[in-house]
């Protein structure tokens, strides 16, 4: 009789421990990655983490019994290559297109991302031989005049994201969501000349850089999304005299990724000029995205970005300021001042006077040469 039971029961026991075999082997395998090193254990469980967020809900349920947790969303974004990724499409921009190719694929990403070609000194599409020239296309003189009556004009065109006075050294790349002043101009130690020592909280960071008594700081940031007219012009009189280069990730600035991920501009790649005008401090910061690693300014050709190599948390200084230049680059309102491979934004951080009025709304569509604000 124990043998016949024990024969009927063979079944099911094979069974049970067939139903047990993968817990204990995804136990072993979470014991083995738990030992990894934190870049080895990423990249095993990467493709986990990709079926998690891929798969419908509960598919990958018997994982969370035996003590897995998916990477964040935002980890997740972070680790794919974007650097690797953009000096690719970079390389492929440069590719001459045929003749016959070059009206199908420009007429393809003109109705994509509604791309005005009447504003564009050439309208021939077969004129651009191959994707950058064509991201780069110059505009006819008459299609952005120049604002003169406001003091401060769009360097670009694109959308207004944020704008208004800088408070408590925080300053807001999408409403609701922040990046520190200091982290994303990084320290002053370039500037031999201050009169006053190295900050040491964030307030007299601040104070460093609003130079004149009963000054504000104020800041505006634009995006440019891939449709738009790519360079960028000076949106002042000013004198620059300082560039600092951080090299980084080039995840995505779309307003999108902005809310998603907090100090995605400190983040990123990014070119910071500094300098003076009229009412004291003044600097523009072009970052980098996916697809933008190309950041050129016209006046510095030592200025070299999205290279393979880079330390985490480095930058490079540039002084424009010499003994044969004692003042270092003046740029007039409107003048160009460099371009962007793709889309990319634009950060605007400025000393004024208190009466300093932005002519914006949050989010509003807006082109080079118009009114950022006045006194």
């Amino acid at each position: 009789m124990m043998c016949q039971s024990e024969a009927r029961r063979g079944p099911e026991l094979r069974a049970a421990k067939w139903l047990q075999f993968p817990q204990l082997a995804l136990r072993r395998r979470l014991g083995q990655l738990s030992c990894m090193s934190r870049p080895a254990l990423k990249l095993r469980s990467w493709p986990l983490t990709v079926l998690y967020y891929l798969l419908p809900v509960g598919a990958l349920r018997p994982l969370s019994r035996v003590g897995w947790r998916p990477v964040s969303r935002v980890a997740l974004y972070k680790s794919v290559p974007t650097r690797l990724l953009s000096r690719a499409w970079g390389r492929l921009n440069q590719v001459e297109l045929p003749h016959w190719l070059r009206r199908p694929v420009y007429s393809l990403y003109i109705w994509t991302f509604g791309v005005n070609m009447k504003e564009a000194a050439v309208e021939d599409l077969h004129h651009y031989r191959n994707l950058s020239e064509f991201f780069r296309r110059k505009l006819k003189p008459q299609a952005r005049p120049v604002c003169g009556l406001h003091s401060v004009i769009s360097p670009s065109d694109g959308k207004i994201l944020n704008f208004g006075q800088v408070k408590n050294c925080e300053v807001e790349q999408v409403k609701g969501v922040t990046y520190s002043l200091e982290s994303f101009l990084g320290p002053r130690t370039y500037m031999e000349d201050l009169p006053f020592p190295p900050a040491t909280s964030c307030d007299s960071f601040k104070n460093q850089l609003v130079t004149r008594e009963g000054n504000e700081l104020y800041h505006c940031v634009i995006y440019l999304a891939p449709g738009d007219y790519h360079c960028f012009h000076s949106p002042t009189d000013w004198t620059v005299s300082h560039r600092r280069h951080f090299p980084g990730s080039l995840m995505s600035v779309n307003p999108g990724m902005a809310r998603w991920i907090k100090e995605l501009f400190c983040h990123n790649e990014r070119v910071v000029l500094t300098g003076d005008w009229k009412h004291g401090f003044f600097s523009l910061t072009a970052v980098g995205a996916t697809n933008v690693g190309s950041i050129r300014i016209y006046f510095d050709r030592d200025l070299h970005t999205n290279s393979p190599r880079y330390s985490k948390g480095s930058y490079n200084d540039f002084s424009f300021v010499t003994h044969a230049n004692k003042e270092g680059i003046p740029m007039r309102k409107g003048e160009h001042l460099g371009e962007f491979n793709l889309g990319s934004t634009i950060v605007l951080i400025f000393e004024a006077p208190k009466d300093f009025d932005f002519k914006l709304k949050a989010g509003q569509k807006i082109h080079f040469g118009e009114a950022l604000g006045s006194l």
